[in-house]
């Protein structure tokens, strides 16, 4: 995507970057698509209706905009939200007001649940989209020990220790009915694999070798395999994340069916897939935007993610951001999110 965007931007004249830029501004704030008489006279040149006209079937000869039904205006594509993005955008600083109306709310004693719960309904409440905040993540939990025991039927227990004696319990349900014997020569040999490593380089391990598992191993590394992945992707999912303001995103008409906004709910309900958006973000550099499909998720196809890790003692531990349409108003919703996670991480570190 980066790649076709840098092709775009170098074929396109400063002439047609300057309507694209100015198209977006305005489909951002009102939410309908931009004619070209409209246009000629928001970006104050002085060029014939023809001239516009042209430069428009250029930029939708390239991708970066398109007609909507029978429309005779355009709206932006993701190709043109992204070059705008990356290219055209000019961020707009929080106001006074802003900074320290969030400031504020983030003094005062607070456990770390509390200061995660702040962020997402600050962050939802002065974008007027839905907050998302990561809860801490201490990724230098280490695997110590693992006990598989069985249940009635073909349930197993598997009890999950790590190093800063934490405990995960998750009941499996296998395929077929195991011994104690079998069950307690898988943990061992577990443990003999994995004491002492990292538990996401122990997931990261387990995803690997699960693609190749039934292929060139033999009965106790593949049963080993599968009940060790699900208890240590259990593990995982005890990262959690607030969200808030998800009625913010009825507000906005391409998404205010009521099919797309009960998927959506459902989505924040279950949280899977946005977790799964955020864990992407945790080594990332910077604020990070995910724009229609480039998010991977379907369901967000006619969203975008603005994400920003925060850090304590120096450590990325989590991630927060805000969930919209792709009209957002990022120049505005851009620093609000970086801001919002350097004062989270300062209020974490107190």
């Amino acid at each position: 995507m980066t790649s076709e965007i840098h092709q775009n931007e170098n074929r396109v004249s400063d002439r047609a970057l300057h309507f694209l830029k100015v198209l977006v501004e305005r489909y951002i704030r009102e939410g309908q698509p931009v004619g070209s008489r409209t246009l000629a006279k928001d970006t104050g040149l002085d060029l014939s209706p023809a001239t516009v006209r042209n430069v428009m079937s250029d930029l939708e000869d390239m991708g970066l905009v398109i007609s909507p039904h029978t429309s005779a205006g355009r709206i932006p594509t993701v190709a043109g939200y992204r070059l705008f993005v990356d290219s055209l955008l000019t961020v707009r600083p929080p106001s006074d007001d802003d900074i320290a109306n969030l400031r504020t709310r983030f003094e005062g004693p607070a456990d770390a649940k509390q200061l995660i719960e702040t962020a997402s309904m600050l962050l939802s409440g002065i974008t007027h989209l839905a907050g998302v905040v990561m809860m801490p993540r201490h990724e230098r939990h280490v695997f110590r020990q693992i006990e598989l025991l069985p249940l009635a039927g073909t349930r197993v227990l598997a009890i999950l220790v790590t190093s800063d004696g934490e405990v995960h319990n998750r009941i499996i349900a296998t395929e077929r009915q195991f011994s104690p014997a079998q069950l307690e020569q898988t943990a061992n040999y577990l443990n003999e694999i994995f004491t002492g490593q990292d538990l996401r380089d122990v997931r990261k391990r387990l995803v690997e070798d699960l693609k190749h598992t039934h292929q060139n191993m033999d009965q106790l590394m593949t049963r080993a395999i599968l009940l060790a992945h699900e208890v240590v992707e259990s593990a995982e999912q005890k990262d959690d994340c607030f969200i808030a303001g998800q009625t913010n995103l009825m507000g906005f008409g391409e998404l205010a069916s009521l099919e797309r906004l009960r998927q959506l709910f459902d989505a924040f309900n279950e949280k899977r897939e946005i977790l799964h958006i955020l864990d992407r973000c945790i080594a990332a550099d910077g604020v990070q935007i995910f724009i229609g499909e480039e998010s991977g998720y379907a369901l967000l196809d006619d969203c975008s993610v603005v994400t920003q890790t925060y850090r304590v003692d120096d450590q990325v531990v989590g991630v927060l951001g805000v969930i919209g349409p792709t009209r957002m108003d990022y120049q505005r919703v851009i620093p609000i999110v970086d801001v919002t996670a350097r004062l989270l991480a300062a209020a974490l570190r107190q």
